[in-house]
């Protein structure tokens, strides 16, 4: 009990501290405190009422019933597409609750305006709509182009449609766009963006402008099969929600869950879902390999038959070889007999080498090696105009992720990856042309006049998997203004793809080296290949009989002595000569040819 008026005068004390004035003045400051919050606190409950009824009511959404992939009504007679996905996902994470309602884009517009719907979940931004209605930030960007028949007078830009019959979505974006352009003199307006493609293949109507993707898309689905995009990207858009002028709390939600959605990677999902398929995007690394695989895997399958190919091929010419040897051995007509069996394994020992159905394999290759350099030029065109809209996005909302990278470094690797992908076409293109003039039949007289340079790199470029295999260090040269020779092109490559081949089959490990230059001897007007590796050598006694028919150190390797034979024979009827010169630490082959020169042999 002694305590507590001690407590009491300390409590007095504290209250003396907030309140410092007389107990009659700080009982009329209580009173008035307590009135002012009994008076604010039921506004206070009705303000955290109107919010918590704001989040529960239902968002009215409305979109075009026939816009597909962006929006429609599927078979079921349920709102799909990618706008409706976007459009749950939002509700999702923003805690919201929607209503879809689908029907002609003209009726929702005028739905948006009476009220009967409070967003539009796909609406292209233009500055003349921004008057009527308020953006969210763009989901997507769509690109218009020109649809027309294949059979079609070709046009180049919007301006050539001047005259033309031209149908248009009535009330799109495209709409008021021709129109501002001058060109609503003709157009035809249609309910839908599919009734303007059907009345072109119907051939009612010359062109239609609709956005590239559900023109693609509806021409897939309908099997408009003679309707091709004339010129693609003539407009681009971007794609964004509306809601009526001043509705700033609920287009904030929907850019708010937009912002969430892009961050949490289910953005991309959707997208992926709908337009990632039709959608013309930036080539990816998945993408190069798919068309790689086109073209290797076949590739490698075939390489093996033709190995395989190749071994019998080996087996049949030494079982030959020996009848051949024998039939030499018993009669006195030698060389007349191993003159015409030569002749007959000139053929066969090409497809030896480099196996058979050449012809059959470019044909397969150059199906997909043509789509690649077809298609490429496309890519690259597509991407220079896409750039522009990139970096203005980049400029403005910073980086991004694209292709499952950043932008920032994507808008340097996707050039590079280009100019590869069109660059390994036609390196495609030009080895499977060397590999059919290589393994076409000697039908020319053997008179043509020709660059041993050229020979000499076609040549190469045939073994260049066995070069790269072989060595790390193959080196050419070859001398500028050579003069040309008289001959057979594809006799002179058999002789330089054989003398390759030996010299790789030489080399011991891949740090030796292998080095072909050419130059003219103008002393002796020659024109001259010289081939030197650091392979193991040729022992002093074979090197007068590397020449002779059936002469091989490579038995267990396969080798039937008759590449060199035939080599040099090859090189003997174009009057040149093939000499050897080994000293142990490598051999040295040198081909020389006699120069052509009109002037004297006219």
């Amino acid at each position: 009990m002694e305590d507590r008026p001690l407590r009491t005068s300390s409590m007095r004390a504290k209250l003396t501290q907030f309140f410092p004035v007389g107990w009659r003045e700080r009982g009329s400051l209580l009173l008035a405190l307590f009135t002012i919050c009994f008076l604010a606190a039921p506004s206070a409950l009705l303000a955290a009422g109107d919010v918590a009824a704001a989040q529960t009511r239902t968002v009215v959404v409305g979109g075009d019933r026939d816009y597909p992939p962006y929006e429609f009504i599927d078979r079921s007679g349920q709102p799909a597409g990618y706008n409706v996905d976007l459009t749950r996902a939002i509700a999702e994470v923003m805690g919201m609750k929607v209503e879809f309602r689908l029907g002609s884009w003209a009726e929702m517009r005028d739905a948006l305006q009476s009220g009967r719907v409070d967003v539009l979940q796909g609406m292209s931004y233009s500055a003349e709509r921004s008057d009527e209605v308020d953006f969210s930030v763009p989901h997507a960007v769509v690109n218009h182009a020109i649809f027309g028949r294949k059979d079609n007078p070709s046009v180049n830009s919007l301006e050539e449609l001047k005259g033309k019959s031209v149908a248009v979505h009535r009330g799109g974006i495209m709409h008021d766009y021709l129109i501002r352009q001058g060109l609503g003199e003709k157009l035809t307006l249609t309910d839908t963006p599919a009734d303007a493609l059907r009345l072109v293949a119907s051939g009612k109507i010359e062109y239609a402008v609709v956005a590239i993707v559900p023109g693609m898309y509806m021409i897939r689905e309908l099997k408009l099969t003679n309707l091709v995009p004339v010129v693609r990207n003539v407009a681009t858009h971007r794609y964004c929600y509306a809601v009526d002028k001043g509705n700033a709390e609920l287009l904030s939600r929907f850019n708010e869950g937009l912002a969430i959605l892009k961050k949490t990677g289910q953005y991309e999902v959707i997208h992926n879902k709908w337009l990632g398929v039709v959608d013309t995007a930036p080539i990816d690394w998945w993408t190069i390999v798919k068309y790689a695989a086109v073209v290797v895997v076949p590739l490698v399958f075939l390489l093996g038959g033709f190995a395989l190919w190749s071994r019998t091929l080996h087996r049949q010419v030494a079982l030959r070889t020996a009848d051949l040897t024998r039939e030499i051995a018993e009669r006195r007509q030698v060389e007349e007999e191993l003159r015409l069996n030569q002749q007959q394994l000139v053929q066969a020992d090409k497809m030896a080498a480099l196996g058979v159905l050449v012809s059959g394999v470019a044909h397969e290759i150059n199906n997909p090696t043509g789509i690649i350099l077809l298609e490429a030029p496309i890519l690259k065109r597509f991407h220079i105009d896409a750039t522009k809209i990139l970096e203005r996005y980049f400029e403005e909302n910073g980086d991004f992720t694209c292709g499952g990278l950043p932008y920032s470094r994507m808008r340097q690797e996707v050039p590079k990856s280009l100019a590869k992908i069109q660059d390994a076409g036609k390196r495609i293109k030009r080895i499977v042309d060397d590999l059919k003039d290589f393994a076409r039949q000697d039908t020319t007289s053997g008179n043509d006049v020709i660059d041993l340079n050229t020979a000499a790199q076609a040549a190469v470029r045939l073994v260049e998997p066995t070069i790269r295999k072989a060595t790390r260090n193959f080196s050419v040269g070859y001398r500028k203004g050579l003069p040309r020779v008289r001959g057979n092109r594809q006799r002179i490559e058999q002789v330089l793809v054989n003398l390759i081949l030996n010299a790789c089959q030489a080399l011991p490990d891949q740090e030796r080296g292998i080095e072909l230059i050419t130059w003219h001897d103008a002393f002796r007007d020659n024109v001259v290949v010289r081939l030197r590796d650091e392979g193991t050598g040729i022992a002093p006694e074979h090197l007068s009989r590397l020449t002779d028919p059936f002469f091989t150190t490579k038995q267990d390797q396969g080798g039937t002595g008759l590449g060199l034979s035939v080599s040099a024979g090859i090189v003997k009827e174009h009057g040149g000569t093939l000499e050897f010169q080994s000293d142990g630490s490598g051999t040295t082959v040198t081909l020389t040819l006699p120069a052509y020169h009109k002037e004297v042999d006219a």
